[in-house]
C-alpha cells in the first residue's frame, strides 16, 4: 500500500529537466531557468512508472476516498499528492481551501444559444479569487520545505503581474509567515483597482514601473538570476506542478472518463494550458483515465504569440516570435512572449501523439467577442471572468468551425472571479472603452440602474407618500398587477 493512516508513505525523487538541452538539476536548489543555456524547466519524478504497480481502479478508488479526509494536507490540491509533488512532508503543505472549485453546467437558454452542451469550471472560487492558488499552495509548500530543511532565516518572493499572481503569492506569503516575505511588480495603471488591493492589503511590498507585465518580467528575471530571491512566476515549475490539478479534478468530475470531452483554456504566460496538458498526460500513463480530452487554448487577437505558431500547419515550417501587445480586457492574458512556451510546445507534441490531430488547438478571438463572452455567461448565472469569456469566444468560434460537435461537452476555464474585472463591464455599459480595445457596446447587453423617484421627491413628501409614490413608479415600470 502506498498510504500508511491518512497521509501516503510515498516519495518520488524528483529532478529539474531542462527542456532546452536535456541538463538535470537537484531540487534541494531553486532553480527557475537552466543555468547551462536558460531553458525553462519541468520537474520529473523518475519513479513515477513505479506507480503504475497499482491498477487504474485503485487510484480512482483513493482519490475517491480522500474526497472526504479530514487530513488537512490532502483536502487540497494534494488530495493527488502521488501525482503532484511526493516529496513534500505533510507538515509542510500549505493549504487556505485551494481546489476542488465548482463545475457548473450552462443553462438551458445559454446551451440553445452556443449550440452545444458545455460548463464552466469557476477557478474563481478559490481563495485569492483565481486559478493561480493551486500553483502557490504546491510552490509555497515545496518552499516552507526548504526553508525548514535549510533553516533559512529570511526569503524574499517576488512575481510579476497583471493582478491575479500577485494576489495570490502575497496571500499565500502572509499565511506562512515566519521568514517568507513578499514583494510584487506591476504594470502602472495596468491593474484592477479591486486586484491591486489584494496584495496591498495581505501585506506586500508592492512596486509599479512602466510597462506592460513582459516588461515587469523581464525585471524579475533579472532579480532572480542575480539575487537571491524566490521568483513565483510560471517560470517557477512548482507552480505548474499545482496546477495540474485542474486537470485532475475534471476527470474525477467526470468519473475518470473523459471520451469526447472538450477543456478550453485561456493562454497568458502558457502555465496553466502546460500545466493541464501534463496533467492528463500523467492520469492517461497510470490508465486512470482511458483517452485524453481535447484541449483548445484561446488568445485575444491583441496577445497571440502562440495561436500565431499553431496557425502554420506544417510544423517544420513554424517559427516561434513575440508579439507586441495592445490593450485587452483579457488582461491576464496581455502577454507577447509567454514564458511557458517551450513546455506548450513540449506537452503538445506529447499529446497529440497521443490523442491524435486535433487533439491540440489553439483558436484566436476577437476582444468584442471576449467581453461579450463574459457578459453573456454572466447574465446566464455564471461568474465567469474576461478570461473565461475569451473561453466562451473560443467555444463560439470552434462550434462555427466545426472543430467541436453538439454529441461533444466543453469545459471552460473562468480562471477568476467576475468582481476582479468588474471595470470592464462597466466600460462597457457606460460606452468607455479607449479605442485600442475595438470594442463597441452593443445594446442588447448594455445595463444601467434607472431613477424611479426624485431626490426632491425624496426631500419633499412625507414618508407614506414617498413610500406610495415610489412603489407606484416601481409598479408601472415593471408593469405589475394587483392581487386578484
Amino acid at each position: 500500500m502506498l498510504t500508511g493512516g491518512d497521509f501516503p508513505k510515498y516519495r518520488g525523487r524528483m529532478e529539474y529537466v531542462c527542456l532546452g538541452c536535456g541538463q538535470r538539476y537537484d531540487i534541494r536548489e531553486l532553480y527557475y531557468t537552466c543555468p547551462k543555456c536558460s531553458g525553462v524547466f519541468v520537474l520529473e519524478d523518475t519513479t513515477f512508472d513505479s506507480l503504475a504497480e497499482f491498477p487504474p481502479s485503485y487510484w480512482q478508488s483513493l482519490f475517491d476516498k480522500r474526497a472526504a479526509t479530514r487530513t488537512t494536507g490532502l483536502r487540497g490540491i494534494f488530495r493527488y499528492h502521488e501525482l503532484t509533488a511526493p516529496v513534500v512532508e505533510e507538515q509542510d503543505i500549505v493549504y487556505l481551501g485551494e481546489g476542488h472549485t465548482p463545475m457548473v453546467a450552462a443553462n438551458d437558454a445559454l446551451r440553445e444559444k452556443v449550440g452545444v452542451p458545455f460548463f464552466y469550471k469557476n477557478d474563481g472560487q478559490n481563495p485569492s479569487a483565481s486559478f493561480k492558488d493551486r500553483g502557490m499552495a504546491c510552490a509555497f509548500s515545496y518552499l516552507k520545505h526548504l526553508v525548514r530543511a535549510n533553516d533559512w532565516d529570511s526569503v524574499l518572493t517576488v512575481c510579476a503581474s497583471t493582478g491575479d499572481t500577485s494576489a495570490s503569492a502575497a496571500l499565500y506569503a502572509a499565511y506562512v509567515g515566519g521568514p517568507i516575505k513578499s514583494a510584487v511588480i506591476l504594470p502602472k495603471g495596468k491593474v484592477t483597482p479591486q486586484q491591486l488591493a489584494q496584495p496591498l492589503g495581505s501585506g506586500a511590498t508592492v512596486l509599479e514601473v512602466p510597462g506592460v507585465f513582459d516588461d515587469c518580467m523581464k525585471v524579475v528575471e533579472y532579480l532572480a538570476d542575480n539575487y537571491r530571491v524566490a521568483l513565483l512566476n510560471s517560470k517557477n515549475a512548482w507552480r505548474i506542478l499545482g496546477q495540474e490539478s485542474y486537470a485532475f479534478e475534471i476527470a474525477q468530475w467526470r468519473a475518470y472518463d473523459t471520451y469526447r470531452t472538450c477543456v478550453f483554456v485561456p493562454i497568458g504566460n502558457a502555465g496553466n494550458i502546460t500545466a493541464i496538458m501534463g496533467g492528463f498526460l500523467k492520469l492517461k500513463r497510470l490508465g486512470i483515465i482511458p483517452s485524453l480530452p481535447r484541449i483548445f487554448g484561446v488568445q485575444s487577437e491583441h496577445a497571440d504569440p502562440v495561436y500565431r505558431y499553431y496557425s502554420v500547419a506544417e510544423a517544420k515550417k513554424r517559427r516561434y516570435e513575440p508579439v507586441a501587445v495592445t490593450p485587452s480586457v483579457a488582461q491576464a492574458a496581455m502577454i507577447g512572449n509567454p514564458v511557458s512556451f517551450p513546455r506548450v510546445k513540449h506537452f503538445a507534441e506529447q499529446y497529440e501523439k497521443i490523442g491524435g490531430p486535433g487533439s491540440f488547438q489553439v483558436i484566436r478571438v476577437s476582444e468584442q467577442d471576449i467581453i461579450e463572452g463574459m457578459l453573456l455567461a454572466n447574465r446566464h448565472g455564471h461568474i465567469s471572468c474576461t478570461q473565461g469569456g475569451e473561453c466562451l469566444a473560443g467555444l463560439r468560434a470552434a462550434v462555427t468551425l466545426g472543430l467541436v460537435e453538439p454529441s461533444e461537452e466543453s469545459i471552460l476555464d473562468a480562471t477568476a472571479h467576475h468582481l476582479k474585472f468588474i471595470g470592464f463591464q462597466d466600460m462597457y455599459y457606460t460606452n468607455t472603452f479607449p479605442p485600442e480595445y475595438g470594442i463597441t457596446p452593443r445594446p442588447e447587453f448594455v445595463n444601467a440602474p434607472e431613477t424611479v423617484i426624485s431626490d426632491d421627491d425624496k426631500a419633499s413628501l412625507s414618508p407614506a407618500d414617498y413610500t406610495a409614490k415610489a412603489a407606484q413608479a416601481v409598479v408601472t415600470r415593471l408593469g405589475l398587477t394587483g392581487r386578484g
